[in-house]
């Protein structure tokens, strides 16, 4: 990740309209905002949520409400609380996450 040219700004996430993700249960609603290379994001996953794939992007992810249950592909698994995160590189631990009953999540990749 590349943070240049980005001019101080500041974020209003309640105006950004969510996009809507299915995942294998559940629904995902993005709030996305992109600075050049950097997108950055307020991610809500409803209850029963499963992510529907694998995923091997790179991330920081802070949970700022609820549970978030990430497992990788190796079988490992963390559960992150309101104020835990976690962050992985690009093409480095493939994952994917669910929650038993949401949780809002702030993510940077």
């Amino acid at each position: 990740m590349d943070v240049a040219d980005i001019p101080f700004g500041t974020t209003d996430w309640s105006l950004i309209l969510p996009t809507e993700h299915k995942g294998e249960t559940g629904m995902a609603y993005w709030r996305t905002c992109q600075f050049g290379a950097v997108r950055v994001r307020m991610v809500e996953y409803s209850p029963g949520y499963l992510a529907d794939h694998w995923c091997s992007k790179g991330h920081i992810l802070l949970c700022l409400e609820g549970e978030l249950h990430t497992e990788l592909q190796d079988g490992r698994h963390f559960v992150l609380q309101q104020g835990m995160s976690y962050q992985v590189a690009d093409n480095a631990e493939p994952h994917r996450s669910y929650t038993k009953n949401g949780a809002k999540l702030f993510v940077v990749d």
